[in-house]
């Protein structure tokens, strides 16, 4: 099956799952150079996949590119395709992160879950490729665990 063509430039419609979702890249013009792409997802919204209600998440994605460059715009349909999407925390957040490093195919790529509560408990998830490049500076995420009223 042939690669559609990038989305970026035209209209686009939006895509209803995860699945039909297209990530796009464009080439690394510095790919001899180690440095450190960050996506920060403030509004990730998906749906519980037992009561339908919605939960909400405020991802991290941090990156070090290889030859090739994510395209924040298709980053964007592709996060917005979860809305309707019924899934558990954990396999949101790890899914959003093998299918972009399955994409990419960065030199390093993590992605952080900070979900806020349901139950009265916010979950937190976790997950990287592999180990950071040598002398590449990766600042923390910045996200406090959640406190509550403290």
């Amino acid at each position: 099956m042939a690669k559609k063509s990038l989305q970026l430039g035209r209209a686009v419609e939006w895509p209803h799952t995860p699945e039909e979702a297209q990530l796009d890249r464009v080439p690394n013009p510095q790919k001899g150079t180690d440095y450190l792409v960050r996506f920060t997802v403030p509004e990730f919204t998906s749906l519980c996949p037992v009561t339908g209600q919605p939960d909400f998440a405020h991802l991290m994605i941090d990156y070090a590119p290889g030859a090739w460059l994510l395209e924040s715009k298709s980053l964007k349909l592709y996060i917005a395709s979860f809305r309707n999407h019924g899934a558990f925390h954990e396999d949101c957040t790890v899914m959003i992160g093998k299918r972009i490093a399955s994409e990419i195919k960065p030199k390093f790529l993590r992605i952080g879950g900070y979900w806020y509560p349901r139950g009265g408990i916010p979950i937190d998830v976790f997950w990287q490729t592999g180990r950071v490049p040598k002398g590449l500076w990766v600042p923390e995420q910045g996200v406090a665990p959640y406190r509550g009223r403290g």
